[in-house]
C-alpha cells in the first residue's frame, strides 16, 4: 500500500535499503590484513586463537566489548517528515 506520491513498496525498499547501509557499515569496520600481537588500547597480549579466527584485530577482547557497548546511530535519514529531520 503506498500512500501520497509514493509507488507501491517504497516503504519497503527504504527499510531495506536502511538494513544494506547498516551492513555495510559494519562490514567496512571489520579488520583486515595483520592482526596485532598486543592490545593497541592497553598493551595485553591477544590470544593467538582470536588472531587465527579474526585477522586483523587489533584489540583485546575486553577492549573491543567496551568499544562495541558505545551507541552509533546511522546519519541517514530516509524519512520525510519535518519531524524526523528535527531529531
Amino acid at each position: 500500500m503506498a500512500g501520497g506520491w509514493t509507488r507501491d513498496g517504497a516503504i519497503e525498499d527504504q527499510i531495506e535499503d536502511t538494513v544494506a547501509d547498516g551492513v555495510g557499515a559494519a562490514r567496512s569496520r571489520l579488520p583486515s590484513g595483520q592482526s596485532a600481537t598486543y592490545c593497541d588500547e592497553c598493551g595485553e597480549p591477544i590470544p593467538e586463537k582470536r588472531r587465527a579466527a579474526l585477522p586483523g584485530v587489533r584489540t583485546c577482547i575486553a577492549c573491543q566489548s567496551a568499544r562495541d557497548a558505545k551507541v552509533s546511530h546511522s546519519a541517514f535519514n530516509r524519512r520525510g517528515s519535518k519531524d524526523s529531520q528535527l531529531r
